[in-house]
């Protein structure tokens, strides 16, 4: 394993970063990508990676995670480089969707640019061709920053071996547990040396993520650090959150209504199905604002050419399903608008987490049509904060939510089933009632 070195973690002088522990050349690296100063779990991370501790952390979306784990492995891998020709994986870096992917890699690849070891970071996920990515690999790599599935495939073409891994990353780690991800994770913990050093950032700290933290931490004991900057359903203080009533029909107009009326520079509009993005992109491009669908559907290259369109501001909004509601950095974006709410509180945080990003203030907007209050106040609940509910003239609702009956609201996990609903229709046979 590595020569963990035991340093102080003291900020003082002009250079904060030196006081965290890191080399100079990395502390200007930091500087160069804007962290001026570290931000609170980048100040407690930092110091911990370096002296040797697993670390499970948990801090809001836009506060630096990625950097807070990528400065301190850098400095340690720079510190034991090894053989250039064939180098061992030594460490593995796995995100769930591909755009987080990219981002953690432009990251890395500009903090490791003036290390004086040349470092080979690869890069790899799905959607795209694997010959290519298994051409990169060849020569191994210092570090391998991975989606699960296309690290399971590169894995059974013999492409690249984690017998040598001395480092585990999850990054948003509470998603890698959803949507399927979990089996391809037990997978590739399987394939993993049993000592190695173990790091957990996410922005939520769910249930099913504490169970895979005691797995994976079992062994720490003392060496485990645990950092928790903010509330996992807290939302972040710079992000302003404001709720609009409005009918359902009537939310493409209120939509376009807002953008021209407030004069929002950029936009991020939130819906629940690929068929929506398109839909309410094509009518706000009908009104005169440049708007473009961003869905799962779409290839790996389309996705990338829209995101890199909308970082330069040459879309005005960009209308996506929950696909954009983890991994995307998008600097400066003011606002983003819940045309759909969110299917749980926790995709509610996320998606808050696209706007107000380091230290910038934000813009969280919701549509809530009178069908949708119940599960807004379920949302409000789990957050513990009450958004007072507007309307704008020309737009008042015509629906109440008092003529509604009053359900569960449609949070994930707590809606009826198939079967109940056919059941409810008379459709099939009640449930028997169990004996006593």
């Amino acid at each position: 394993m590595w020569p963990w070195s035991s340093l102080g973690c003291v900020i003082s002088g002009t250079e904060p970063w030196l006081g965290l522990g890191l080399t100079e050349g990395l502390s200007q690296a930091a500087l160069k990508q804007g962290f001026t100063l570290p931000t609170v779990v980048q100040v407690q991370a930092v110091p911990a990676i370096l002296q040797g501790h697993d670390v499970l952390a948990t801090s809001a979306t836009g506060s630096g995670k990625t950097a807070a784990y990528a400065l301190p492995l850098l400095q340690r891998l720079a510190q034991a480089p090894t053989p250039m020709r064939q180098r061992p994986v030594r460490c593995l870096v796995l995100v769930p969707t591909r755009e987080l992917a990219s981002q953690v890699s432009d990251l890395w690849h500009d903090l490791a640019r003036d290390l004086p070891v040349p470092m080979k970071v690869v890069t790899v996920f799905g959607g795209v061709s694997l010959n290519p990515q298994m051409m990169r690999l060849r020569g191994g790599a210092d570090v391998v920053i991975a989606t699960p599935g296309r690290l399971l495939d590169l894995v059974a073409h013999n492409a690249l071996s984690l017998a040598q891994l001395q480092v585990l990353v999850l990054d948003e780690a509470d998603r890698l547990l959803d949507e399927g991800f979990a089996a391809e994770l037990n997978q590739i913990l399987a394939l993993l040396p049993s000592q190695r050093h173990t790091l957990m950032f996410s922005a939520t700290f769910a249930p099913a993520l504490q169970a895979l933290a005691e797995k994976l931490f079992a062994t720490s004991g003392p060496s485990m650090v645990r950092i928790a900057v903010e509330a996992a359903q807290a939302p972040p203080p710079s992000i302003a959150q404001r709720a609009i009533q409005v009918d359902a029909e009537r939310r493409t107009a209120l939509l376009k209504h807002l953008i021209q009326q407030e004069k929002w520079p950029r936009v991020l509009v939130f819906v629940a199905t690929r068929y929506a993005t398109e839909h309410v992109a094509h009518k706000l491009c009908q009104a005169g604002i440049v708007s473009t669908p961003f869905h799962g559907e779409m290839s790996q290259g389309a996705r990338r050419e829209v995101l890199q369109a909308f970082k330069e501001s040459r879309y005005d909004a960009v209308v996506t399903t929950d696909l954009g509601a983890r991994g995307l950095d998008i600097a400066n974006l003011p606002v983003v608008v819940n045309y759909d709410l969110p299917r749980s509180p926790t995709d509610y945080v996320h998606r808050m987490g696209r706007t107000g990003r380091a230290g910038q203030s934000g813009l969280a907007l919701s549509f809530v049509t009178a069908e949708m209050e119940a599960h807004f106040r379920l949302i409000e609940k789990r957050q513990g904060q009450r958004v007072a509910r507007e309307q704008v003239p020309g737009f008042e609702p015509q629906a109440s939510a008092v003529d509604l009956p009053i359900g569960n609201g449609g949070i994930k996990g707590k809606r009826p089933s198939k079967k109940d609903k056919l059941r409810a229709a008379g459709l099939l046979p009640a449930l028997k009632s169990p004996s006593n």
